[in-house]
């Protein structure tokens, strides 16, 4: 048994720094943790109880690395697990009822005996709770009621999957609190999959959960999404002399969801002419030898999106093999390749119709001038506006960070790490 007093007092003797280092790697992601599980702690008394025997877990956020606009055409993506996470101090009840007090939210109070799905909760946590639960009960695994409070570092609206993050935290919690530990990393990405698609209403592909879920350099494949063939791919990231960056460029997603959308459609009517569904279903070989007529018929940027799609899966499986092999400087000029087909094929770093609104372009030239011959830099996500990616060398990160912050504002430049697991109970 321990109640938040003996964890706190645990957590501060230092008597958690094994469990922590499996996740937090380094001595001063560790030390930085005391405050938060002990401030979590103290949330909990104030919501609960200060006598209740609890359990810490964490869930990562994740980032896009290679594959960029890929899996919506059954491709290949290359993902990886952050060191911002989202954490949670909970404790089992037996009322059947979860109750998750998110910090900065209300109280989400579940009834786990009905877990059909409610309309109203379309778009809210609850949805996503309620969705977790029903998807490890359709398995056949054990559910349960629980109280918990969550804290989390991951950045909402950064690219970085913190709806994801949550999802699979929450499904850890489940996994430890009523099934020992043994559902595995994949499966609790797809159920929070299943929790996002069927019950919070968003029908995202399977590349955030998995990535959140798994942690470490994750490749992807997407060419049968019911079954996709994941690689978790093994690579030191500390001891590569490099931190990842995420710049966030302050632009508005606002009037792009039609530029967005646009690249799926552009990059399947492709496929159409072929009779297929998706550019995965199309060889490469019929696609090149046809350029002449699907110019004519679907548009040049279709044909410029598609050869984007092509050689960017080729790319992910070279950026997956270069880290195996543990040779840095390959995978950095994959991600450059990988950046400048985004922005001339993919043709998702600014929108035409916006032609004064470039905030990504900016970002990327800048990190061009700083970082050329030496580190890597790419649109991440989406595109459009939001985040950029870069891989920069520990001795120019300060001159990186302080520059990006003059132009974007301070706190634009978030310095990552890869984080080598997934969901955890610490």
């Amino acid at each position: 048994m321990s109640n938040t007093q003996t964890l706190r007092n645990a957590v501060r003797a230092g008597e958690y720094d094994s469990r922590f280092k499996k996740v937090y790697v380094t001595d001063e992601e560790i030390k930085a943790q005391y405050d938060r599980y002990c401030s979590l702690a103290d949330d909990f008394d104030s919501v609960f109880s200060p006598d209740r025997d609890v359990r810490m877990f964490s869930a990562p956020g994740r980032t896009e690395v290679g594959g960029n606009h890929t899996d919506h055409n059954h491709g290949k993506v290359l993902a990886a697990g952050i060191n911002l996470d989202a954490i949670a101090i909970a404790s089992k009840n037996d009322e059947n009822i979860v109750r998750v007090k998110s910090r900065g939210y209300a109280m989400d109070t579940v009834d786990i005996t009905d877990l059909s799905v409610h309309e109203d909760e379309a778009g809210h946590s609850p949805a996503l709770v309620r969705g977790v639960m029903k998807g490890f009960e359709r398995l056949g695994y054990k559910i349960g009621g629980f109280d918990a409070v969550t804290a989390s570092r991951v950045l909402s609206g950064s690219g970085l999957s913190s709806s994801a993050a949550y999802e699979v935290l929450v499904g850890t919690m489940v996994n430890y609190l009523y099934n020992d530990g043994c559902v595995d990393p994949v499966t609790i990405a797809k159920i929070a999959q299943y929790a996002e698609n069927e019950y919070f209403g968003k029908p995202c592909g399977l590349m955030d959960q998995m990535a959140c879920s798994v942690g470490s350099f994750i490749k992807i494949d997407f060419k049968d999404p019911q079954q996709p063939i994941i690689e978790k791919v093994d690579f030191d990231f500390a001891s590569c002399g490099h931190s990842l960056c995420i710049v966030d460029t302050k632009g508005s997603h606002s009037n792009l969801t039609d530029e967005y959308a646009a690249i799926r459609v552009e990059m399947e009517s492709v496929a159409a002419e072929f009779g297929k569904s998706v550019l995965r279903e199309v060889s490469e070989e019929d696609f090149r030898r046809n350029i002449p007529s699907l110019r004519e018929k679907v548009g040049d940027r279709a044909v410029l999106r598609a050869i984007h799609f092509y050689n960017d899966n080729k790319r992910v499986d070279r950026e997956a093999e270069a880290l195996k092999a543990h040779d840095f400087e390959s995978f950095k000029k994959n991600i450059l390749e990988s950046g400048a087909s985004s922005y001339m094929y993919n043709q998702n770093v600014f929108a035409p119709k916006q032609p004064d609104i470039q905030p990504v372009s900016v970002a990327l030239a800048v990190s061009e001038e700083i970082l050329k011959g030496r580190g890597a830099w790419r649109v991440h996500g989406g595109g459009f506006a939001g985040t950029i990616q870069a891989f920069v060398p520990n001795d120019l990160l300060a001159d990186y960070k302080k520059e990006i912050e003059r132009i974007f504002g301070e706190g634009s430049c978030y310095v990552l790490s890869v984080r080598p697991v997934g969901g955890a109970e610490i």
